[in-house]
Order: structure tokens, then C-alpha cells, then sequence
């Protein structure tokens, strides 16, 4: 079904069949979930040829469209990928179940005992863009944490998207779980994303994970609520006080890693009583091919301009700046982050509080590259994505965030007067 007006027909049949396998797994056996899993791990190794085949295939297609060298890095998979995908799946299968979970309990003097329990939330619809191992990750923590999840990849990871999720299938028929609570919309069409943003009878929560362009089409026209992953305009503050050799190999590390991660350093901060530092890392960087976009003050390979400040550059583009005191670094990061990760340098434990106290970003690091802004790095053996908003769920997004609660409530016979 590709034709435009074939594409209502085809998700309303996706969202009734998700629908009701979300309610056979919310009651569905922790172990079969984990042999799920485990089963699907199993198979994404023994068919890496097909996938890594697949991924050419996109490959071709990303250079044919001009992707960029950062977007073109998102998007590859080799055996070393698929491994860490395999790894996924295992320390999700490994994870205990949130399902069921008591998260508190208490009697009261009328005689009630009250317990307050994890449940699933449902159906969740995905829409991402180009990194096909998030077909992996939403996949295995949607089904850990008992939801159906229908995956709507990007035009780019459209193949490898499609051999990855055909071993989650793999996955859920060696456990005798129904197919239908991981699918995957099998079409470019982008009228397919405007018609599960408003599937309120079938979807519970929509997560986007991409850029400006996908969340903000997602939080104007969707119905259904949303779990919002904003850009990552993540600042990096060297304080006065910062030590030189963590300070240089933060940086390095934070933002030449992976470029084209959310968790790329994309703006330097620079105490003014720091500027020696700072120079000598913005050196650094320049000889390992950065751009930097350098404010006043600062010998970069450009000069800033207003627009470089709120900027998330997904490549080997950095903006630098000098700033007064910590304060200003504040200020600064409050006008410009999108509230993703930020990041302070310093040995001084005032200033670090001070710091963590006052700016309200998702996740917030000392001394530690901002790369690290990432659920497997978090113990969640994978992520869904990394929320930065502020309602229900916050940072990154694992299976135990993919689930509201419910209150038990037992009496013996009990009436109310």
C-alpha cells in the first residue's frame, strides 16, 4: 500500500492489531518477554549479512540524497554496530521487568489496603530518522515494559529498518508472543506520520527522536501526547577553576566521538580567567579538523555569529565564547540550551552546585564528556530516546519510564460512611 490514499486504511489496521496485542502483553510473562529478546538478539547476529546488505542499500540512497558526512556516520551499520545492537537486546532481556512492580503500598484506617503498581501505557508510536539502531532499541523496551510499539523509521534507514525489525519478529515468535506488538510501517510516505500523530483511539504515546524539523511537525499537529526529544544544543562550561588535562579530554572526547550524536558538544563556554585553557583546547580541536566559531577574545577558525549560539551543528562545528563568571555561563545556557545535556569543568564543588542548582536541563555533568548522555550509559541498556520536556518522563527514556501505575485497592467488605 503506497498510494496516498491507501495510507488511513493501512495505519488503522496497524493501530487496531497493535491494540490488541498491547493488551495480551500487559499481562504477558516476564520470561517470555525476556526470551523475546534474546531470541531476537540471536537472530540479528545470525542474519548480519542481510543487514549489513540492507544498510548499503540505504547508504546509496543517503549519498544519492546529500546527506552530510555526520548523517551519513548515523546511519551506517558494520559488524562492530550490529554487535553493540546485539548487546541492546541482551542487557534488555537481562533487566528486570518493570511490569507489576509495587511502587508503594500502605493501609488505611478504613480498612483498605492500597497499592500503587507499574502498567504499561499502551501503544506507543516511534518516528525517527536516519539511525536504523533505534528500531532495536524502541523495539525491545516498548516490549519489556508490555507496550506495543509501532515503528515509523526514516526514509533513509527505510532498509536496514525493515531487516532489523523482521528479527524482532523472529524474537517474538520464539516466545509465543503476538507478532503484531512490534510493527513497522512499511511505506516512505510521510502522510503515514501525519495519520499516526492523530490516532487517539489506538496510540497512547508518540515518541520523536530527530531533529528540529520531525519534533516540531510531531508537537504541531499530533493529538496524541508526546514524549518530546528536542535538539541537543549541549554547552560545555570550563570554569576558572577547572583542571587543564580533564578539561582537554572532555572536550576532545565530547565532541569529536561521535559528531553527529545528541550528545555532541555543539558550544564552548569559557571563563574569562580561563581563556589560556580555553584557547589551547579550541587549538586542539582545529588540528583535529573542527570549525570553531569563535566569539571575541578567542582565536577560532571563524567569527561567531549571533546565529551560532542555539545552534545543534551534528558535525565537526563548534561555537566558543568568553564569559564573565559563572553566572553569565548561566545565563548564557539558559537563553540558548535546549535542555538536553550540559556540562561544567571545574574542581571547584560550589561552583558545581551552584551550577547543577540553577540550570534545569534533563541531564547535567561535572567533569564527565557530554557523550555520556545516552540510556546504555545510564544502566538502561538502551534508550527510546532522551526526553526534555518535563511531564511524565524526563532525560532518557528506558522501559521503566515506558510505564504509568495503577492503584489496587483491597477491602473485606469494606463501606464507606
Amino acid at each position: 500500500m503506497k498510494d496516498a490514499e491507501n495510507i488511513p486504511a493501512l495505519m488503522a489496521d496497524i493501530g487496531k492489531r497493535a491494540k490488541a496485542a498491547a493488551q495480551e502483553l500487559a499481562f504477558a510473562p516476564a520470561e517470555a518477554k525476556s526470551r523475546a529478546l534474546t531470541a531476537a538478539a540471536d537472530a540479528v547476529w545470525a542474519r548480519r549479512g542481510e543487514i549489513i546488505a540492507a544498510n548499503a542499500k540505504d547508504l546509496e540512497y543517503g549519498r544519492d540524497k546529500g546527506l552530510s558526512d555526520a548523517m551519513m556516520d548515523r546511519l551506517m551499520l558494520d559488524e562492530d554496530r550490529i554487535q553493540g545492537i546485539v548487546d541492546g537486546l541482551r542487557a534488555v532481556a537481562g533487566q528486570e521487568d518493570p511490569v507489576g512492580t509495587v511502587l508503594s503500598e500502605w493501609d488505611r484506617p478504613s480498612g483498605l489496603h492500597i497499592k500503587r503498581v507499574r502498567t504499561p501505557l499502551g501503544v506507543i508510536g516511534v518516528i525517527y530518522e536516519s539511525r536504523p539502531n533505534v528500531t532495536a532499541d524502541a523495539g525491545a523496551l516498548c516490549l519489556k515494559s508490555g507496550n506495543a510499539v509501532i515503528l515509523r523509521g526514516g526514509s533513509e534507514s527505510f532498509h536496514s529498518s525493515s531487516a532489523i525489525h523482521a528479527c524482532l519478529v523472529d524474537g517474538l515468535k520464539a516466545a509465543g508472543l503476538p507478532e503484531d506488538a512490534i510493527q513497522r510501517v512499511p511505506t516512505r510516505d510521510r502522510e503515514a506520520v501525519r495519520e499516526l500523530l492523530t490516532m487517539t483511539d489506538y496510540v497512547d504515546v508518540i515518541v520523536p527522536r530527530g531533529g528540529k524539523g520531525l519534533v516540531g511537525l510531531v508537537q504541531r499537529e499530533a493529538r496524541v501526547p508526546v514524549f518530546a526529544h528536542l535538539e541537543g544544543i549541549v554547552h560545555i562550561y570550563i570554569d576558572k577553576d577547572a583542571d587543564p588535562q580533564k578539561t582537554m579530554d572532555v572536550v576532545m572526547n565530547a565532541k569529536l566521538r561521535r559528531t553527529g550524536i545528541c550528545g555532541a558538544a555543539e558550544c564552548l563556554l569559557i571563563h574569562k580567567d580561563a581563556v589560556a585553557l580555553g584557547q589551547s583546547v579550541i587549538d586542539a580541536l582545529m588540528a583535529e579538523g573542527v570549525e570553531v566559531r569563535a566569539g571575541a577574545g578567542l582565536n577560532g577558525t571563524k567569527a561567531a555569529t549571533a546565529d551560532d549560539w542555539g545552534t545543534e551543528y551534528l558535525d565537526k562545528v563548534i561555537a566558543a565564547k568568553i564569559v564573565d563568571d559563572l553566572d553569565a555561563a548561566i545565563d548564557h545556557i539558559r537563553t540558548y540550551s535546549s535542555s538536553h545535556t550540559d556540562a561544567i569543568l571545574t574542581e571547584n564543588d560550589s561552583a558545581a552546585e551552584t551550577f547543577f542548582e540553577r540550570i534545569d536541563s534533563a541531564i547535567l555533568m561535572r567533569n564527565a564528556s557530554t557523550q555520556f548522555a545516552d540510556g546504555g550509559e545510564f544502566g538502561m541498556g538502551a534508550e527510546i530516546g532522551i526526553a526534555t520536556g518535563k511531564m511524565h518522563a524526563r532525560g532518557p527514556v528506558g522501559a521503566e519510564q515506558l510505564t504509568s501505575f495503577k492503584y489496587i485497592v483491597v477491602g473485606d467488605g469494606t463501606i464507606r460512611g
